[in-house]
């Protein structure tokens, strides 16, 4: 019984399939269908190969942040020159300020600065010191004059002695003269004597007369004993006539030399009070430059960032910073840093590709003519210092030529740096990269002097 119920059920399973196939021995075993694995095969390989000889464009990746090529275009502290305590905030942080803009108000905490009326006191100093210096002038002046009158006067009492040594050399001549006809006489009235000896002896003249010619002789004796006194006499007064010229010479010329010494006493007194004038007016401008100072403005326009002192009577130093100004002007750039494997690799004028963060991109490292949302820049400066990274750093400028760089970039964000090499076959850069040989030498088609242009 049971073997019929087995064989009926059998019976009905095959009419079954007789009349309803399954159709999943055909879906896996596909006998009697043609295959075309080998073509896809040799499309593939075909595709590939003419890959390997398609230009690839050789480059250095690595990243960067925005910045300036101009130094005054990057964010600057603000330093408080002279040391105060804060009286007064213009502005927070986050406000726009324009160039002169007031920022905050010192007030002074050193002493000697104290009196509110120190620049009038200082300036009454210099018009006492500038008085003192009219009237070392005037003094001066004044030795001048007397020492001119002196002179003057010397010249006077010269020329008065010296028509009385001319006198008195005549006097001299004449007294000579007298001399020598004193001697003459005393050489006749000696004859005559002698003379009058011999004929008293003879008995031909009288006594009496022999006692006239002898008392004739003495007297042109003594004529002539007068005469040369006289004579020594006048020598003697040409001398001290000369001994007073001397004299008047050396009285004047100490009395001149004294009012000339008088001069420039007052004169160097009038220098050194000048001098003193001097320090006061540097003095006196050091304060009022103070004054400025109290007030601290902007030196650029620019946003107001990172304010280092927040509060009233808070004491600043010499030099403390204050606030950070991030300047208005747009004049970006992008700082990249480069290996030194690498640097040799890079040159001025060279093209790099840019991808600024925040702004989406699609790059194809190869084929930087296929990538999207990347900007375009030219390298502008190398730096021939390493950095304490041990990398150099490479300023690129925007190329003008192409894609205008977003107008939303900010200083410090962040980018990522294609530097485009030289361009080489597919299957090369793959043959470089497994052997790790450095890409080939780039010389940049736009030379330095188009560059500047």
């Amino acid at each position: 019984m049971n073997n019929q119920k087995s064989t009926y059920l059998n019976i009905e399973i095959e009419r079954e399939l007789a009349q309803h196939p399954f159709e999943a021995f055909n879906a896996i075993y596909k006998i009697h269908k043609r295959k075309y694995i080998k073509k896809w095969i040799l499309g593939i390989l075909a595709f590939c190969i003419i890959v390997l000889f398609l230009p690839w464009t050789q480059n250095i990746r690595t990243k960067g942040k925005i910045t300036t090529l101009r130094q005054e275009a990057r964010p600057q502290q603000l330093n408080t020159i002279i040391s105060g305590k804060i009286v007064k905030w213009y502005v927070k942080e986050g406000d726009m300020v324009q160039q002169g803009d007031t920022i905050l108000q010192l007030g002074e905490v050193k002493s000697e600065y104290f009196d509110p009326q120190l620049l009038e006191r200082t300036q009454q100093q210099i018009i006492a010191k500038k008085q003192s210096i009219d009237a070392y002038n005037e003094k001066a002046a004044t030795a001048t004059t007397q020492a001119n009158a002196l002179r003057e006067g010397m010249q006077l009492k010269l020329a008065s002695l010296d028509n009385k040594i001319n006198q008195q050399q005549l006097k001299i001549v004449s007294d000579s003269m007298d001399v020598l006809a004193a001697i003459n006489d005393l050489n006749i009235y000696k004859r005559q004597i002698e003379a009058a000896k011999i004929m008293l002896d003879s008995g031909v003249i009288a006594l009496t007369e022999f006692e006239k010619r002898k008392a004739n002789y003495q007297t042109a004796l003594a004529k002539k004993t007068s005469a040369e006194n006289k004579f020594l006499q006048s020598k003697q007064e040409l001398l001290n006539l000369k001994i007073e010229k001397n004299s008047t010479v050396q009285d004047y010329t100490d009395k001149i030399s004294k009012a000339e010494g008088d001069k420039f006493s007052a004169l160097s007194q009038a220098a050194s009070t000048q001098a003193d004038v001097s320090k006061l007016e540097n003095i006196y401008a050091n304060y009022d430059i103070r004054n400025k100072l109290y007030y601290i403005t902007a030196p650029q326009s620019g946003q107001i960032t990172k304010a280092k002192k927040a509060g009233i009577d808070e004491v600043v130093k010499e030099g403390d910073m204050i606030v950070e100004i991030v300047p208005a002007i747009r004049n970006y750039a992008v700082e990249m840093f480069v290996s030194p494997t690498d640097i040799p690799l890079i040159s001025k004028g060279q093209e790099v590709a840019l991808i600024f963060d925040g702004f989406p991109a699609i790059v194809f490292s190869g084929w930087p003519q296929s990538s999207y949302g990347t900007f375009t820049g030219k390298v502008a400066a190398i730096e021939n210092n390493i950095n304490t990274n041990g990398n150099f750093r490479v300023l690129i400028a925007p190329d003008t030529t192409k894609r205008k760089w977003p107008a939303q970039l900010k200083l410090g964000g962040g980018a990522k740096c294609i530097a485009l090499l030289k361009n080489v076959p597919v299957y090369y850069e793959l043959w470089r990269t497994i052997n790790g040989f450095p890409p080939e030498y780039y010389t940049a088609e736009n030379n330095t002097d188009n560059y500047k242009k």
